[in-house]
């Protein structure tokens, strides 16, 4: 094996496989739903409970479907679009994948 393979991890203080880490960032990073199912850009998903939307003046309705979603830098939001309001993000603990 070569010294490119093994990266110092300052956490574990220990020297590391670089695939390894990498694949610990990449499972950091994956977007879950309400039930614990991966998210991906393109998904539909339905909302688990009626939320009143800031600034429209409107509630969507328990069982909404949301198409198109597209995930953020936060894994905790989704960004999407509905019929009627424009630059909607939803928060990933309301959302069941569809």
């Amino acid at each position: 094996m070569s010294d490119d393979d093994y990266v110092y991890d300052e956490a574990t203080g220990e020297w590391r496989p670089a695939s390894e880490i990498a694949a610990e960032r990449a499972a950091q990073n994956t977007v879950r739903d309400a039930a614990g199912n991966t998210l991906a850009d393109g998904d539909s998903v339905v909302l688990v409970k009626d939320l009143k939307v800031k600034g429209a003046g409107q509630t969507l309705k328990q069982g909404t479907v949301i198409r198109s979603i597209r995930l953020t830098d936060n894994p905790e939001e989704i960004d999407c679009r509905h019929d009627t309001i424009r630059g909607l993000v939803l928060r990933t603990e309301f959302v069941r994948k569809r």
